[in-house]
């Protein structure tokens, strides 16, 4: 195979050239769909899902069919608890984001105790604990919106704070250097590797398996948290079911990537390509005024293709 049809084939490539491709069809359905301002914007909206997506990357490539499905509940908690302890005034952003990353870690943290050591499948675990964030939210907000965002937060996440682009595309960045630099120059991202490839062998060589995953599932926590507070600087106040919209997408936007489902390889650049990919599919189907439970559809459809393509692979490599 030649170097051109290998680069060609490579995921993030594939992505790319899908991105361009898409705001090519949004130009032609709407004419500036592909603006300047335009694309600045499904970059900050692309943000959102790409932070949430760090988390799920990380669980998935940590293999034993890794999923986590609570990253909704928990980015809905932390905006809501992030709107209460600011009410609108810069003084309680610091308390706001320890005590949601501390949410998110411990929502992560019993996640990783309920897969590893109960053994309980991720995905019924997971599932079961977005069950139980979604009664919490429920008892806490009963209905009624509160709570409301920092002028500061609403800044950061909306205004330019340098070059022109605003704080959250200048966060996603850094989380994405953090996590290139975790998973390529740590000995906890070779163990991750290690994990999803491999759990037995890493086990025998010492990896502390475990440990390992349950440290995982707490970063997704942690990462769907941080989603979570930026979403309230973005809509201003908080909304109990703000966090569903990122469940399904956030998996997709990792497979997208070329991290399979297996896990054991695959990145995060990958990811965040994913990710602007599919809410710049996102835009085109609300410009064709597609519904939500349409776009639901095409991002299920769209799983479902990409478990065909990688059940196909996990057949030839087995």
């Amino acid at each position: 195979m030649s170097p051109v049809v290998t680069f060609l084939k490579h995921p993030l490539v594939i992505a790319l050239i899908l991105i361009v491709l898409l705001l090519m069809l949004g130009e032609a359905l709407s004419p500036g769909f592909a603006s300047g301002q335009q694309i600045l914007r499904l970059l900050i909206v692309a943000a959102f899902l790409g932070i949430v997506a760090a988390g799920q990357n990380l669980v998935i490539l940590g293999g034993r069919e890794g999923i986590d499905l609570s990253v909704g509940g928990v980015v809905s908690l932390s905006a809501i608890i992030a709107g209460n302890l600011m009410s609108g005034a810069d003084s309680g952003i610091v308390p706001a984001i320890i005590a949601c990353i501390a949410t998110g870690a411990l929502f992560g943290l019993i996640n990783g105790l309920g897969v590893t050591l109960l053994r309980i499948p991720p995905l019924v675990m997971t599932l079961g604990m977005l069950g139980v964030l979604q009664g919490l939210l429920v008892v806490i907000r009963q209905g009624i919106p509160s709570g409301r965002a920092a002028p500061a937060l609403s800044q950061f996440v909306t205004q330019p704070v340098l070059l022109g682009l605003p704080g959250i595309i200048w966060l996603w960045i850094a989380i994405g250097l953090v996590m290139a630099f975790i998973l390529n120059r740590t000995v906890f991202g070779y163990r991750i590797y290690a994990v999803g490839s491999n759990e037995q062998a890493a086990f025998m060589a010492g990896v502390p398996v475990k440990m390992v995953r349950i440290a995982l599932f707490m970063l997704s926590g942690v990462f769907a948290a941080i989603a979570g507070i930026c979403l309230l600087g973005y809509s201003g106040s908080s909304f109990s079911n703000v966090g569903e919209q990122y469940m399904l997408p956030s998996i997709i936007a990792v497979v997208f990537g070329g991290t399979p489902l297996a896990g054991g390889k695959g990145g995060y650049t990958g990811t965040m390509a994913g990710a602007v990919l599919l809410i710049v599919l996102q835009s085109i189907l609300t410009t064709v005024n597609i519904d939500e439970s349409g776009r639901q559809m095409v991002f299920g459809a769209t799983l479902l293709l990409l478990m065909l393509f990688y059940g196909r692979g996990r057949a030839m490599r087995a």
